[in-house]
């Protein structure tokens, strides 16, 4: 692990996110005092979803060009029919 003492972590900042960017921990001192880590975050997954994965496993009932409430209901929106 990595120690570095707050001016020199504001001197280098970018240098210390290389080094934790490679898997590296790095600990910030105040006066050579731990006061905080910085750790890299954990990798992340892959999306292994599959196109098509789902097909054929949704029934649609009813038609779906028509409004989903009823007309008389739209003057409570503020529109009139």
């Amino acid at each position: 692990m990595t120690t570095a003492n707050i001016a020199e972590l504001k001197s280098h900042l970018s240098r210390y996110l290389s080094l934790v960017e490679h898997g590296e921990s790095v600990q910030i001192c105040k006066r050579n005092v731990a006061v905080a880590q910085i750790v890299p975050l954990a990798a992340k997954k892959k999306n292994k979803t599959r196109l098509d994965c789902g097909k054929g496993t949704i029934v649609v009932h009813g038609d779906l060009t028509e409004p989903a409430m009823d007309p008389a209901d739209w003057n409570m929106l503020g529109g009139e029919l």
